[in-house]
């Protein structure tokens, strides 16, 4: 089908407009996302378990595919929408509520048969901006998961899904209670753990083995906690200029991950 004709097709398979408006906060349980890429990628991921889509028509006409004939759509204005998310969010006239993502674990991601796939592990980043740009990263430089602990991770929201830009639907979140025993099953399965800080002796690429990868990053300012260096291999850092005194947590994962990418040994 052409897109043309595609598009066609899902204005008019939107479903029958519903008079009345959104609560302005999504249902208890279950998560709001906005924006075309955040909430395109979420509508094509089978994983999702859709409730209910708010639209313009503008909004509609900018989805690639066909929603099911009977998908559960309310047509609003741009001024209705607003409300539906958070204040100024760019919500480009679309905001989905949805179930979240089920749970994935640790032991099925590292039984992944690709060693040129890294895994990303986040300490302490509660910000859902970086959290979301990280997964976006991650997308790009195919790591194989990124692994944060649940009670210093931000929750699955529609900011890290709009900073993510669709790669919360396809890159594995894996949530752990312990941190530090999760790196050790790292180990166990044959990774190696680099710590990034700015006081690290090597480099990045000194540091880097031929085998499975595991990028271990900190908060901003506070960095990794004394526990989890203790569960690193080896601690490396960024050569950045002597003028910046350290990079977002969202850049150096996003360079991190692209020097394991490019290695040649």
């Amino acid at each position: 089908m052409a897109k043309g004709e595609r598009k066609r097709a899902l204005r008019g398979r939107a479903g029958r407009m519903k008079g009345g408006r959104g609560s302005g906060r999504a249902t208890s349980g279950h998560v709001r996302l906005w924006g075309r890429h955040a909430v395109e990628a979420a509508l094509k991921n089978p994983r999702r378990s859709h409730r209910k889509l708010w639209a313009t028509r503008d909004g509609i006409e900018s989805l690639d595919g066909e929603l099911p004939a009977d998908f559960p759509v309310e047509y609003a204005d741009v001024t209705d929408l607003a409300r539906l998310v958070a204040k100024d969010a760019p919500h480009q006239g679309l905001v989905l509520e949805c179930e979240p993502l089920d749970d994935i674990f640790l032991d099925d991601v590292l039984k992944g048969d690709d060693p040129a796939r890294p895994l990303v592990i986040l300490d302490q980043v509660t910000d859902p901006h970086n959290v979301g740009a990280i997964l976006r990263s991650a997308a790009a430089f195919g790591a194989a998961a990124v692994v944060t602990q649940d009670r210093h991770a931000p929750p699955e929201s529609g900011v890290v899904a709009k900073s993510a830009s669709g790669a919360l639907e396809t890159v594995p979140w894996v949530r752990v209670v312990n941190l530090a025993r999760a790196l050790d099953e790292m180990a166990e399965a044959g990774f190696w753990r680099i710590g990034l800080t700015g006081e690290g002796e090597a480099t990045l690429a000194e540091a880097m083995p031929a085998g499975k990868v595991a990028l271990v990053l900190g908060a901003e300012g506070e960095g990794m906690r004394h526990n989890i260096e203790a569960h690193c291999d080896a601690l490396a850092r960024l050569p950045i200029s002597s003028a910046i005194e350290s990079l977002n947590v969202s850049n150096a994962a996003a360079i991190a991950l692209y020097a394991v990418a490019t290695r040649t040994s």
